[in-house]
């Protein structure tokens, strides 16, 4: 497998890419601790730990897939 150096634009998309990513992790994490705050039993901040943690894989995964696209040109 031969590795080709990133474009510039290849090396912007993918710093978008992260940038985006990571608004979208924080935007998360505060949904998250508010939603934690107003949980009144552990039930449901067992609910809301795994669909936090979903959401977390799921932008994380997008994120890789779009960086792989980006490197592929």
């Amino acid at each position: 497998v031969e590795e080709r150096p990133l474009t510039g634009e290849q090396k912007d998309r993918i710093a978008e890419v992260r940038r985006v990513s990571e608004a979208r992790l924080a935007e998360r994490e505060i949904l998250h601790q508010s939603s934690r705050r107003k949980a009144t039993d552990l039930e449901a901040l067992d609910k809301l730990e795994a669909e936090y943690r979903r959401d977390r894989e799921r932008i994380v995964s997008e994120r890789d897939r779009k960086i792989d696209e980006a490197r592929k040109g």
